[in-house]
């Protein structure tokens, strides 16, 4: 018994959406860029789609779905030599090879992106945000001993010195955190400098004071730094960095430093970082800063 159906020569724009699992909306703007074109439309002016456009509206919905662009499919119907329904020729070929390096792109940032999660759920939320150059020197440390104002300085560090300059500063923390005398000395200096506000001038004498205390906080930290064998792991640290990131030809044999080889894709210049990331420091305290490092230059001209 022969079936009195009999499919429809053309349908309305509702019709050929839902055949090709697409929306009317997504239909109308395929027609604004060129990529479908305009069918002919019935006597109620509305638009009617037949079997070559319902062909196309397939091919665009699958190449889409797989990722290519419109504009890449709209070039590869353009310039294609074939049908629109099938491979055409080194159009589409073009297209799915920038696609597959696209993709491919994207898994290795999925990865990574992974990888950091990983990270930071081992190491702890904002440990983990951290290079492992850096996390593997803090590697250790009694658990809470790194205060939330350590880890920061480590990230700015980091982002303008690179893992290198920041495994470096670590060092600093890594005292502090194992010697209670000395993370209270280093409070004490740093709440007197933070008093060092708008309100005090430059000249008060407040200033050369504190900027003494900065000296002697530091000369007594580095003391500590050269008794536990710690500025020789920061040689080890250089090295390893010179052997994991081996200098280009072109920069001779100077390796790895803290102002250009050692900050890494994810850093910028120090100068630059300057002019984008605000202090706010008075100018009594940065006066106070310039004094401390003044005190330090003339106690080691060498350096």
């Amino acid at each position: 018994m022969h079936s009195s159906f009999m499919p429809p020569r053309q349908v309305k724009i509702g019709d050929a959406a839902a055949f090709a699992g697409t929306t009317p909306r997504a239909i109308r703007h395929y027609h604004e860029i060129g990529l479908l074109p305009e069918p002919e439309r019935g006597g109620d002016d509305r638009r009617r789609y037949g079997y070559e456009d319902m062909i196309r509206l397939l091919w665009i919905r699958k190449m889409t779905a797989a990722g290519v662009a419109l504009d890449d499919i709209r070039e590869a119907f353009t310039t294609g030599t074939a049908s629109a329904g099938a491979d055409s020729g080194d159009g589409i070929a073009g297209i799915l090879e920038r696609l597959e390096e696209t993709l491919a792109e994207q898994e290795a940032e999925v990865r990574r992106q992974r990888t950091a999660v990983q990270r930071m759920r081992t190491e702890g939320s904002r440990t983990g945000l951290l290079s492992d150059f850096v996390t593997e020197r803090l590697r250790g440390l009694p658990e809470g001993s790194l205060r939330q104002a350590d880890l920061d300085s480590l990230l700015v560090t980091e982002r303008i010195l690179g893992p290198l300059g920041a495994a470096v500063q670590a060092t600093r923390f890594v005292v502090l955190a194992t010697h209670p005398a000395l993370r209270e000395d280093s409070d004490r200096v740093d709440d007197a400098e933070e008093a060092l506000d708008d309100g005090v001038a430059v000249d008060d004498p407040r200033v050369a004071q504190v900027a003494a205390e900065r000296h002697a906080f530091e000369s007594a930290l580095y003391a500590v730094i050269e008794k536990l064998g710690l500025e020789q792991d920061d040689d080890a640290l250089f090295d390893a960095w010179d052997a994991a990131h081996p200098a280009p030809a072109h920069e001779g044999e100077e390796g790895a430093d803290l102002s250009s080889g050692g900050r890494g894709t994810g850093s910028m210049g120090v100068f630059e970082a300057m002019g984008k990331m605000p202090y706010d420091f008075s100018p009594a305290r940065l006066r106070c800063m310039e004094l401390a490092a003044e005190l330090s230059a003339h106690e080691s001209p060498a350096t």
